[in-house]
């Protein structure tokens, strides 16, 4: 039976080898005058030089002195150089083995050391399976391990005992975890969990995986599908506070395998492996199942109202030609007042002459549909598909119970008198019930007739009730995504640290005094500078910005270089160019096994699910597609290995390394990037994300909002509604994908531009540059009077709220520092403020704090061509990301098939690492490439590089069988040889 092993070669380097560099030789390396006293003491200098080296590597890694190789050359002419005697001594010492003990012994004495013996494993494999109850990964425990075993003064033991210490520590915190858990449950609740990996026949297959298979498609059928799974789990009795008998991490991994584990295998587990790992994935899924109930209950009471403002659309598109009737009536009954107010004739008369009387009354019908249709509400429309509404409603009122403060008890007073009048279809609602609509008219629509229509009033409160879901003024507890707004942002006295890492002026008198002065400088500048003409290509006409659109940037000496350059790249498999990816970038080893943490032991099968998910193959058309990789590999591996985070890992990885390819600083210096969503279809299912957008045609369809760095590595990847507005998720990829990036600029399309991004996107220090394709319909802010600028009075609109910021600044500071901090995704904020019917306090603070900004960046717009241009370049950078999509993502028609939201994220991660894979291997042979061609005498102007994409495919065979066993290269010092252009015009029988 093969060894298991914590650590991989990689690790163990990092671990237990002294570092080398100059860095850490002088920090670990450098002698006290205390350890030259004592070392000063031995005879002669092989002696001196032995006992330094004994220090030296007692202090680091810690093992101490085993054999002389054990000193690498550089610290040992470190040593050297601090003692002054000759680093080749050293090869003479510990010639007498006695002498190599003692000093030894000497320098443990001196450091306070005392040696790890048997009797210590039993405590080491405690302090592992302490650092494991944190973390599973291997290179995380045997730090852990290591460094206390260094606190409390021992000489660490062989690396294969600490490797054997962290294996033992990481079981010992497993099976802790685990009694911790079932610790707390009853035994009626352990046998009902039990119960759900035991086959139903009434289901078709275990309780387990009918709870798992939670229906996308919002339908009043898969509504109360829901709501059944999330009451049966409910009825099981473990409350979600059983999270908190072990660590977060602990329960976290129970989670994610429990999430993925199939009953079969679950079934095997150990008993309280087994409980523990249930226990953990039914609290997650009674919170993914209620998440999941109410995004359902907003798509169906949203879809209520669009589908009533469609066909009131459609029904005014139908009224057109009897309009256009009754528009000529109309005409002709003023003509012919007119004709009797200049000639003095009887108006009745020359009416019913010039128009016909009996035509005006037959007409009168007809106006007052119109009238009629022109005062409609939706509210009335979307009561007319009540009985749709009440075959979910009342399921789902029952199911859940909500919470709010302040404005929001009236809805709450509202929602519980439904409760009770749901008893019976017949029950009267009360004279006067609440009405908490933030549409007065609602109220009066409902009153009408001197009676409360039930109908239009529980279409009402439902309408309301998803409003304030969205906008967290109602939340449920036990959800993720409808949580309390304040539940999203660090608690006050935690975040003053976080808010003052800001980089702004968090004193809001201060930050306001400078704005209020550098907009009324700007402003004063950008007045004179339009009046005397010196703003090239922008002029005012009729009180509206013209600005010159910019002449393509591109010239034809780059194009040709381009294609010179891309002649030369080898043409390679994407087999090939993926395991040569992981092999200079090492992003495989971000993929380990959720239950494990193990590195998969056969990389061909996890490049393989990665293709399967990025060009939407799937897992079993790959798999008869692949050789050497079968489908249970291939199933087994999607299972376990591919995981969100994983994805995520693994990406940050490949763009680590592709930010520091030498030709990646021809595209920039890598501080700015550009997002844009891409439309894919979905086919004829409505599911997960997918949404009819009119814009893109009648099949519903997702967006993926990607955002790319100036160097072209594609650096995060999301899923989104079809029509869904874009602006939120702009700062998404900035705070969630690229951490390690030195971001400082965004460029988008006008699509992802509004004013509430321009403030947060400025309280957490990037520069948003999105292309103004609307800037003649947006006004711009003052603090002052329009007035004070003369000759652009005519582009102000209302006055900036200066109060408003002030009075809601602490807040505003307090959201801008939770999201920097990791807790909230800049979306959900966005998404919650935009939901609300009027604008709150906080969402009014925002927005007028952006205007600022986007008054600030207009100016910028305007006076800076440069500006435009980069914004322009750095969006087309984009649109050339989303040609290499469409070719990658080609299977199935380039729709997404998948059911459930989860599964859409994982093909839209595999596209995205494949085009960041991509984008580097091209990066690095463009390199070469460029190189081969200065070696052969053609001189290249520098300056056209930045116009060469690596984004091209036409050298990669993307389709075809896909041979792993033959996906390997032995090029030239490690790379692939340069393709020859002509060579095809030699090979000629």
């Amino acid at each position: 039976m093969a060894r298991r092993n914590l650590l991989t070669r990689e690790e163990r380097e990092r671990l237990f080898l002294p570092r080398t560099d100059h860095f850490s030789i002088i920090r670990n390396y450098t002698l006290t005058v205390e350890d030259l006293d004592i070392i000063g003491k031995r005879r002669g200098p092989v002696n001196r030089l032995g006992i330094a080296a004994h220090l030296a590597l007692l202090r680091h890694p810690g093992f101490g002195l085993r054999t002389n190789s054990d000193t690498p050359d550089a610290i040992l002419n470190y040593l050297s150089a601090q003692l002054g005697v000759a680093p080749g001594t050293y090869g003479a010492y510990g010639q007498r083995p006695q002498t190599r003990t003692d000093h030894s012994s000497i320098a443990a004495d001196y450091l306070g050391l005392r040696p790890f013996t048997r009797a210590d494993v039993a405590h080491a494999i405690e302090l592992a399976a302490r650092a494991a109850m944190r973390s599973d990964r291997g290179e995380t425990i045997a730090r852990s391990l290591m460094d206390n075993l260094k606190a409390e003064r021992f000489i660490l033991p062989p690396p294969d005992t600490l490797e054997r210490a962290g294996l033992a520590g990481r079981a010992r915190a497993r099976k802790r975890a685990a009694s911790e858990i079932v610790a707390e449950l009853g035994g009626s609740t352990l046998e009902l969990l039990d119960a759900l990996l035991i086959n139903d026949p009434a289901l078709g297959m275990t309780p387990l995986a009918w709870l798992r298979d939670m229906p996308g498609s919002p339908s009043t059928k898969n509504m109360n599908a829901l709501l059944k799974r999330l009451r049966f789990i409910r009825d099981l009795g473990i409350e979600p506070a059983i999270s908190l008998a072990t660590t977060g991490f602990r329960f976290g991994q129970f989670v994610r395998e429990g999430s993925v584990a199939p009953p079969f295998l679950l079934a095997d587990y150990s008993h309280n492996r087994r409980r523990a790992t249930l226990a953990a994935a039914v609290v997650n899924l009674e919170v993914k199942l209620a998440d999941a109930a109410i995004l359902m209950f907003e798509r169906l009471i949203g879809g209520l109202f669009t589908r009533a403002k469609r066909g009131q659309e459609r029904r005014y598109q139908d009224t057109a030609p009897s309009v256009g009737k009754l528009m000529r009536l109309f005409g002709a009954t003023i003509a012919a007042l007119d004709m009797a107010e200049e000639t003095g004739g009887d108006p009745l008369v020359l009416v019913d002459e010039m128009v016909g009387w009996h035509r005006l009354m037959a007409a009168r019908p007809h106006v007052d549909a119109l009238a009629d249709l022109a005062q409609e509400d939706t509210l009335v429309l979307a009561t007319e598909r009540y009985a749709t509404l009440r075959r979910f409603s009342r399921n789902f009122l029952d199911t859940f119970t909500f919470k709010a403060s302040g404005s929001g008890t009236n809805l709450l007073s509202a929602l519980d008198l439904l409760k009770q009048a749901n008893g019976s279809w017949g029950t009267q609602l009360p004279a006067n019930p609440p009405m908490p609509f933030s549409n007065r008219h609602w109220s009066k629509l409902i009153m009408e007739g001197g009676k409360v229509s039930r109908p239009r009033y529980e279409t009402a409160v439902l309408a309301t009730l998803r409003d304030k879901l969205r906008a967290g003024d109602v939340w449920v507890e036990g959800t993720r995504a409808y949580q309390r707004f304040d539940a999203y942002l660090l608690p006050r006295k935690a975040a003053q640290s976080a808010i003052s890492e800001l980089p702004i002026n968090v004193n809001s008198g201060e930050y306001l005094a400078h704005k209020s002065a550098e907009l009324d400088r700007r402003l004063r500048h950008f007045a004179h500078q339009l009046r005397t003409g010196r703003l090239p290509g922008v002029t005012l006409v009729r009180e509206k910005l013209k600005v010159v659109p910019l002449q393509a940037a591109t010239p034809p000496e780059a194009e040709a270089l381009d294609r010179k350059l891309d002649a030369l790249l080898p043409r390679v498999r994407i087999t090939e160019l993926l395991l040569e990816v992981a092999e200079r970038t090492g992003f495989l080893s971000a993929f380990r096994d959720v239950r494990s943490g193990k590195e998969h032991d056969k990389p061909a099968a996890v490049l393989a699910a990665i293709l399967a998910d990025g060009t939407n193959l799937g897992v079993e058309r790959m798999a008869n597609a692949s050789q050497g990789v079968t489908y249970a590999q291939l199933a087994w591996t999607q299972n376990w290995y591919i995981s969100p985070d994983n994805y995520e890992a693994a990406l940050a990885q490949i763009v680590r390394e592709h930010h520091r390819l030498p030709f990646a600083r021809n595209w920039g210096e890598g501080v700015s990037a550009s997002s844009d969503g891409q439309f894919f279809r979905t086919g004829r299912i409505r599911s997960g994300a997918a949404e009819i957008n009119a814009k893109y045609g009648h099949e519903p369809g997702i967006k993926i909002y990607s955002h790319l760095s100036d160097h072209f590595a594609s650096f995060s990847s999301r899923i989104m509604s079809a029509t869904a507005n874009e602006a939120p998720y702009v700062l998404d990829g900035l705070m969630l994908g690229a951490r390690e990036l030195p971001l400082k600029e965004l460029y988008t399309d006008t699509s992802g531009a509004s004013d509430h991004v321009f403030g947060l996107c400025h309280l957490l220090g990037f520069r948003f540059v999105p292309r103004m394709r609307d800037l003649a319909d947006r006004r711009l802010g003052t603090i002052v009077s329009g007035a004070n600028y003369k000759g652009i009075e005519c582009l102000f609109g209302q006055a900036i709220k200066v109060g408003t910021i002030e009075a809601e600044w602490d807040d505003l500071v307090r959201m801008a520092a939770s999201i920097r901090e990791g807790t909230v995704a800049p979306s959900i904020i966005l998404r919650k403020l935009s939901a609300y019917r009027r604008q709150n306090k906080l969402d009014l603070a925002l927005r007028e704090l952006g205007r600022i900004e986007r008054t600030l960046f207009t100016l910028d717009w305007l006076e800076q061509p440069d500006l435009r241009r980069a914004c322009q370049a750095g969006l087309n950078k984009g649109e050339a990301r989303h040609a290499l999509a469409d070719a990658v993502y080609t299977n199935r028609h380039g729709r997404f098939t998948d059911r459930t939201l989860e599964n859409q994220q994982y093909r839209a991660s595999g596209l995205n690492l494949l085009i960041a894979a991509i984008a580097y291997w091209n990066a690095l042979y463009l390199g070469r490439a460029a190189d081969h061609l200065r070696y052969s005498g053609i001189e290249i102007d520098e300056t056209l590089l930045a116009h060469v994409s690596p984004l091209g495919w036409s050298h990669i065979g993307l389709t075809g069988d896909y041979l792993w066993e033959d996906a390997s290269f032995s090029g030239n010092r490690g790379y692939r040889a340069l393709h020859d252009p002509n060579g095809r015009l030699r090979l000629v029988a």
